[in-house]
């Protein structure tokens, strides 16, 4: 994937003089003790950073590490004291008015973390508000606001106002609201913290459903751990103005980078965070229907396993073949589809370990994980299921 958007060298500090702190930031002076001597506060420092396109990047941290004045840098809310940013190679800093006010009606959109929604307004024009500034004629932005409306499952709610909705149905109003410009860059202010847990949830996994339509590039805020973890294909960990680390939830996890970003994952629900794919092995031997259950158990004896997954020509799963049931097939001169077995469990690569766990402790037969065609793309042993829970 190219990179859509790159900060370079990004420092906010708010004062009155600014520009005279950085100097005091390259002499090693820590934020609280900028804050103590000069009664400036420095909101980043220092931070670069690239987010590839089509990307969900999170940005995630405690309260007052950063992480919200760095997402108002990006689309220069906050305009940085020092540093470059770039998207699709253009330093956006250097843009006047009017090529930023240009900019974010067509490159970047905002959802904010308690909707930002206009109250005497309905729906459908709390949604098409985006479209109104830019002019475009009223019944073509009513036109793309109900299919949007439509897209983030509100559709037979347009004419209603805002108190008529819960919590969790004005945010989508709001991710409506932002995706109805078509940005190609979307940012979450912490969108979902201000929803119970039920909601949350729901939020979170429509977002990730979201995302694989429309393949945006999102960069999200949160200072929830399992939140991130769940929805980053990759996280930036803030602390103190700085990014302490970058990787994949897997990446972070596994080899943190400081004593902090180990305390901070150390109480994580792996569960919730790791997938099928991060712990399938590549099925290494399948049985073909067309070659029969000699060849069937030939693989099973060669690889020391006493049951095995069928396929088609084209790996659709078709079925599991145990080696007592194939043994007693060619003696009786059966074929492989009379000793086919079809009580096994299947996953989709994007499931989470916490939903695969009822099916590895209830089978006898590992744990088939297949695309949405159907063809065998992994196979995940009962084992692998609890002991990635460690």
């Amino acid at each position: 994937m190219s990179i859509k958007l790159k900060a370079k060298n990004i420092t906010k500090i708010f004062g009155k003089k600014p520009k005279k702190i950085l100097k005091k930031l390259d002499e090693g002076l820590s934020k609280d003790e900028i804050l103590k001597e000069t009664k400036h506060t420095v909101g980043v420092n220092n931070v670069s950073l690239e987010v590839k396109e089509g990307e969900t990047f999170v940005i995630m941290g405690l309260s007052g590490s950063g992480k919200s004045t760095l997402i108002r840098c990006l689309n220069l809310l906050h305009e940085p004291t020092k540093g470059e940013l770039y998207v699709d190679g253009e330093n956006i800093v250097k843009y006047d008015k009017k090529k930023l006010r240009e900019f974010r009606q067509k490159k970047m959109a905002m959802v904010f973390q308690h909707f930002g929604l206009f109250n005497h307004r309905s729906v459908l024009e709390n949604v098409e508000y985006g479209l109104e500034i830019k002019k475009i004629d009223k019944n073509k932005r009513q036109d793309i606001a109900r299919e949007t409306i439509k897209t983030v499952g509100l559709k037979g709610w347009e004419n209603q106002m805002l108190h008529q909705l819960s919590g969790g149905m004005q945010q989508r109003v709001g991710l409506a609201r932002a995706l109805a410009n078509d940005p190609d860059i979307l940012l979450m202010d912490e969108p979902f913290s201000a929803l119970d847990p039920l909601i949350r949830r729901e939020m979170q996994l429509e977002l990730i459903d979201l995302q694989a339509k429309l393949k945006k590039t999102i960069i999200f805020i949160t200072h929830d751990v399992n939140e991130a973890f769940k929805l980053g294909d990759r996280v930036a960990v803030m602390k103190d103005g700085e990014v302490v680390q970058v990787g994949t939830p897997d990446d972070i996890l596994s080899n943190p980078a400081t004593k902090y970003i180990e305390d901070f994952v150390q109480d994580i629900d792996r569960s919730k965070v790791f997938q099928a794919k991060h712990i399938m092995n590549k099925p290494r031997d399948v049985a073909f229907i067309k070659n029969g259950l000699k060849v069937a158990v030939k693989e099973m004896k060669a690889d020391g396993r006493s049951s095995i997954f069928v396929v088609d020509g084209n790996r659709i799963v078709k079925g599991i073949v145990t080696i007592d049931k194939a043994i007693e097939g060619i003696k009786k001169n059966k074929t492989i589809k009379e000793v086919i077995n079809n009580d096994f469990n299947k996953a989709a690569p994007e499931d989470y370990i916490q939903d695969l766990i009822y099916k590895a402790v209830k089978s006898k037969y590992p744990i088939a994980v297949t695309n949405k065609e159907g063809k065998l793309i992994g196979t995940i042993l009962r084992s692998t299921v609890l002991s990635a829970l460690a």
